[in-house]
């Protein structure tokens, strides 16, 4: 990647993406986000239930990690998104899912609301890197060639 004759290019965009308003809202909120999941078995008192305690506490700390990371190392980072949204939806379902019979009012409202926000968060975020490297709307061979996506990116005739 260091050899790669755009990188400087490259970093600049992504250090671009990252110091906007909204990368930065994003961060911040999938911070706090994962930081409640973590504690929330406290806040809203299941954590009788020991095995989904330990779930949200580690997916929480997890979360808040991947997400927080985004804003200092960006270029490396922002493909992270996927696994935060992957734990997003992990929480939605991890009620049901973990040993034990931990599905009550509380958990299940709990989690379906907070992994809801950390997937929608996570798939902001990610979104957001792919409209500034140019692949949310060019195709993935966009920056690569010298011709614009109207004239494909075959062979030339």
């Amino acid at each position: 990647m260091e050899s790669h004759p755009d990188i400087l290019e490259m970093r600049a965009r992504h250090e671009r993406a990252a110091t906007t308003p909204r990368a930065q809202a994003i961060e911040a909120m999938g911070v706090v986000t994962g930081l409640y999941l973590a504690a929330s078995p406290w806040i809203v008192g299941f954590n009788q239930f020991p095995t989904l305690t330990v779930n949200n506490l580690i997916v929480g700390l997890a979360y808040a990690l991947l997400i927080g990371g985004f804003g200092h190392a960006y270029e490396r980072t922002h493909s992270m998104a996927w696994a935060a949204a992957a734990l997003g939806v992990w929480t939605v379902i991890a009620p049901w899912v973990v040993s034990g019979d931990v599905s009550s009012v509380r958990t299940i409202t709990n989690n379906v609301i907070v992994g809801l926000i950390a997937l929608l968060l996570a798939l902001a975020a990610a979104a957001g890197a792919n409209m500034r490297s140019g692949r949310g709307t060019r195709g993935a061979s966009a920056g690569y060639g010298d011709r614009p996506p109207s004239e494909g990116y075959g062979p030339r005739s």
